[in-house]
């Protein structure tokens, strides 16, 4: 055990210590006195007690940083007392900075390789480059377990499993912190939409809040993370940053938590029930708890105590990372090279082939001689997804230079656009703009009022690209781009919102009939002065574009056709089936040639209703500014395809857990119920017995793979599950091994059909097998039960089944789990 892990260690089961004294006293100033028994404590004591009322106050909101870096927030320190100021970024795929930083893929596709050291260097990365662009604390990673398929956070997090969360997340934290910077568990609890996000209230029974969402939070807590983000929503009726069950009685009284825990951006909504619940700090401002909460301690309406205790959490965090002693370890610098090494290794091994029909895939021979790429993100690197997981790359190669760079020289390797994200030229319109690039001076209002002469009826989506503010476009008296509601303003997607000469995008969508429009314009210069673009796609150049890619996809061998949907925080989706009219594009492509490789960045899962068309489809997400090597090593064999999904892919919009019922998902009235209970994700599959488009874990190899001679044994408290694996195929490749338990039969509580357990990534050689003991824990072998408030271990027979998939199992046995012989925490 390193030093560092045994001091951590230390101070959590000492806050245990503390929480017990307290609430046995019923005195903040006990909790105080056993603080003071470390050299660490007593730093933080002296510095408590020396700090004026406003200064501690200072320590507990955010501020406008003086020289900002571009992140989220910021919290002034104390000069005269040596307490430096704290520099809060956004992180889950990498620094979100001005600066360049590593763009990682995002978290989805590095849980996909379902490899917790792999998480680990993961979080390595982002730990070395935040201290190395001038950060504190992380605002990272996000361990919401994936509920609904339309959540647009999904590709933020993990699975919808809550063990496989749960190891990810520690072990990514585990590598954030042990370069120095602080990591910061979001978003507690039950912030699994976007839809509402700001007011909703999740009503959730405590089996399933206990067994499924606060199972990842408990393990980062473990793990030893600094601080916890409060979720916007509400949990039972109370908003979750004042909600003293989750921020107290489970996060400080039932995992000895000793870090802080801070609002997430502007999710505060009281000052006295915050602070008392367990809210230490308010971001990225002080609208209650700066004059705010200065006036509630000096009008008595909460004891400085508190206010106290907030401020020795907050230096108590700092002075474990050596902020307050010095003993911080220098800021390091930047090193592109690795970080760009370890985003190429995550992309690759979270890399899954979803279909392959017919050996489409690897491509060889001719079909890796002559291919034709069709897709707008065949050519732009789509790097991550929106809102506060946009990162700056170093760089990111196009999947088309990729593409064209490993089928190597003689190869040919054509490009078709299929589907205009951008729009064409505007024709028809009345002279006195150019609609291709009008500038507007500082300063100045531009405004044009003319005509657009449609020469039939047809569908028009209107494209605006600018550099200031966003002009404003009426046709026939509608504006086409209206502020967009909530955050929408703040938060665009990765991909779409954004040209690729940089410029903001915006789109409107109407039916248009055949004659002349009003088109009126209003553009505002203000300081810098900016350009803008008005461009359309309709259905007629729809047309034209998806002809070209079907030419291009007859006259080549075999077509790799890039899919896209655009995330972003702020938003949820509205429907799983590909945006625009991608789906039309890959019917034409796929009757044209039956080699056509889909290769999907996406969020999250996605219908597929083309899927016995083409001939392999690759889930790459959002690959990061590696993706595009990743892809074409994936695609030409170089690797195998080592990921596996984290997260069930539903046949259509109305057969997954939340179809059909609007209490489940997006709630009604202001209020939504997790009424599916325990069965998240492929649970509810199982319960129900709907067929999936593909189930939790599934993810093809290159090579085959036999599984064999299954061992069930006791182990301490839980149960070793052993099996052997071997490669029958004639390629090195990769396997994840995948035990699932089945249900007890002595506990009277809702259990799942089967759940997992456990899980052993593999690479073998051709011919080469190994022997695997997977060990089943005593938590995954418990259930909580909700009328002792305490978990119960499933005894008696239980089955143990080891397969690839929730839904592929190649072996089945039994092990029995006995009483344990004195009651202990799982």
């Amino acid at each position: 055990m390193s030093d560092t892990v045994s001091r951590r260690s230390a101070l959590r089961l000492l806050g245990g210590a503390v929480t017990v004294a307290a609430t046995a006293t019923g005195t903040l100033a006990n909790s105080a006195r056993a603080l003071s028994d470390t050299p660490a404590s007593r730093r933080v004591e002296a510095l408590t007690a020396r700090l004026t009322l406003d200064e501690k106050i200072g320590l507990l909101h955010g501020a406008d940083d003086p020289r900002s870096l571009g992140q989220a927030g910021y919290v002034p320190g104390v000069p005269r007392l040596s307490i430096p100021p704290l520099r809060l970024a956004d992180g889950p795929a990498g620094v979100r900075v001005t600066a360049h930083a590593t763009a990682l893929p995002a978290p989805v596709l590095l849980a996909s390789a379902f490899d917790p050291a792999l998480a680990r260097e993961y979080g390595e990365v982002i730990g070395r480059e935040g201290r190395a662009l001038g950060q504190d604390v992380l605002l990272s990673p996000m361990v919401n377990l994936i509920r609904t398929p339309y959540a647009g956070r999904n590709f933020e997090t993990f699975s919808e499993d809550p063990l496989l969360a749960a190891d990810l997340v520690a072990a990514e934290i585990d590598g954030i912190q042990s370069q120095g910077l602080i990591a910061t568990v979001k978003h507690f609890a039950l912030n699994n939409q976007e839809k509402d996000r700001t007011s909703i209230d999740v009503r959730i029974a405590e089996q399933p809040l206990r067994e499924l969402e606060l199972r990842g939070f408990e393990a980062a807590v473990a793990a030893g993370a600094g601080a916890v983000m409060g979720a916007y929503n509400k949990v039972n009726g109370t908003f979750a940053c004042e909600n003293k069950p989750i921020l107290t009685d489970i996060l400080r009284n039932g995992w000895h938590f000793d870090g802080w825990v801070m609002t997430d951006w502007f999710a505060a909504h009281s000052t006295v029930a915050a602070l008392t619940a367990g809210l230490d700090m308010e971001m990225p401002s002080g609208n209650y708890f700066a004059a705010a909460l200065k006036k509630a301690v000096l009008d008595g309406s909460v004891p400085e105590a508190l206010v106290d205790r907030s401020v020795r959490r907050v230096l108590s965090v700092m002075d474990r990372f050596g902020l307050l002693d010095g003993s911080a370890p220098a800021r390091p610098g930047r090193d592109p090279r690795a970080g760009a090494r370890t985003a190429l290794k995550v992309a690759k091994a979270g890399a899954t082939l979803l279909h392959n029909r017919h050996a489409t895939l690897p491509l060889t021979g001719r079909a890796a001689r002559g291919i034709a790429v069709i897709g707008p993100t065949g050519t732009i690197p789509f790097v991550s997804g929106g809102g506060s997981a946009h990162v700056v790359p170093d760089h990111a190669q196009s999947p088309l230079d990729a593409l064209r760079a490993r089928a190597g020289h003689g190869a040919r390797v054509g490009y078709a656009l299929g589907e205009d994200l951008f729009g064409k030229p505007l024709p028809g319109t009345s002279a006195g703009a150019d609609f291709e690039g009008q500038h507007v001076a500082p300063g100045a209002t531009w405004t044009y009022d003319g005509t657009l002469t449609v020469a039939e009826d047809d569908e028009w989506t209107f494209h605006i690209h600018y550099s200031g503010d966003r002009p404003k476009v009426f046709l026939d008296g509608t504006e086409l781009f209206p502020p967009a509601p909530g955050l929408g303003e703040f938060f665009t997607g990765g991909l779409i919102g954004a040209a690729p000469d940089g410029l903001t995008v915006r789109r409107g969508t109407l039916n248009l009939t055949a004659g002349e429009h009003r088109l009126t314009i209003t553009a505002k210069g203000r300081d810098k002065g900016q350009l803008f673009r008005l461009r359309r796609t309709t259905g007629a150049t729809r047309a034209v574009d998806v002809a070209d890619a079907v030419r291009a996809a007859r006259a080549a061998e075999s077509v790799v056709l890039f899919a896209y949907e655009d995330a972003t925080e702020g938003a949820d989706r509205t429907t799983l089936g590909l945006p625009g009219h991608q789906s039309e594009l890959i019917e034409a492509v796929a009757a044209a040639n039956s080699r056509t490789t889909v290769v999907l960045n996406t969020s999250s899962c996605t219908t597929m209703p083309w899927l016995d068309r083409v001939g392999a489809v690759l889930q790459m997400y959002y690959p990061g500014q590696e993706g595009a090597e990743a892809t074409a090593a994936v695609l030409f064999g170089d690797c195998d395809p080592g990921g596996r999904l984290t997260q069930t892919f539903p046949v259509s919009d109305d057969r997954h857990p939340v179809a059909g019922d609007p209490r489940r998902y997006p709630g009604v009235d202001g209020t939504e119920e997790y009424s599916e209970g325990i069965h998240l994700g492929y649970r509810w599959y199982d319960a129900e017995d709907e067929e999936p488009l593909f189930p939790f874990g599934h993810g093809l190899s290159y090579t085959r793979f036999e599984y064999a001679e299954l061992s069930v044994v006791p182990d301490g408290d839980g149960l070793a599950v052993g099996f052997t694996v071997r490669n029958t195929g004639r390629r090195t490749g990769t396997t994840v091994a995948q035990v699932y338990l089945g249900p007890s039969p002595d506990l009277p509580l809702d259990q799942a059909r089967r759940a997992l357990a456990g899980y052993r990534r593999l690479e073998l050689e051709p011919g080469r097998e190994q022997r695997v003991t997977v060990r089943v824990s005593a938590r995954s072998l418990s259930s909580w039960d909700p009328e002792r408030h305490g978990w119960a271990l499933g005894t008696g027979t239980r089955e143990v089944s080891v397969g690839v998939s929730a839904r592929e199992q190649h072996l089945v046995g039994h092990g029995r789990v006995r009483p344990r012989a004195a009651a202990g925490r799982p």
